[in-house]
Formats: C-alpha cells, structure tokens, sequence
C-alpha cells in the first residue's frame, strides 16, 4: 500500500521533516505508535522498519520511551509466583 501525505512547507520545517526521510519518519512513526497500542508485534514492527536485530529494536524502543513490559504483564507475572503468605 502506498500512503501520500501533503505537509505545508512551514509546517514541514516546524516537524524537522526536512532533515532527513520524511516517508521513512512517517512510517516510524505510525509503526511506532501501533506497537505502543499493542495493534503490532515486536515481529511486525521489525519486519516493517526492517530491523535486523532485536537489539536494534530494543534500543529504537527505548530512545523513543515505548516500555514492552507494562505493568498488566507485572501483574500477571506477579499472580504466577507462589509466594508464602506471612502470619
């Protein structure tokens, strides 16, 4: 699929659109989010940004503050555990 966005010139520089890829940084940018909301893997957003490694994609993550482990799998993880109850 092929997606064509217009962006006024003034707003183009406001974004930084101007400096490098502009496609490509749309393209991370709405994968980006689509991860963030769960609407992707790690898989699929590897595949799509064409990301050799996981490590590469965990670093992407973390500059961009996207945490892949929230607090519902904390949660879960935490009702795993068999922990003693104390007196």
């Amino acid at each position: 699929m092929q997606v064509t966005v217009t962006v006024p010139d003034d707003l183009a520089v406001a974004l930084k659109l101007t400096d490098h890829d502009p496609a490509g940084s749309a393209l991370q940018a709405m994968a980006l989010e689509a991860f963030r909301e769960r609407r992707i893997t790690a898989f699929q957003l590897r595949t799509l940004l064409n990301i050799p490694s996981r490590f590469e994609l965990d670093a992407l993550l973390k500059d961009h503050a996207i945490e892949t482990y929230t607090a519902e799998d904390f949660e879960h993880d935490l009702a795993g555990l068999d922990i003693p109850a104390t007196p």
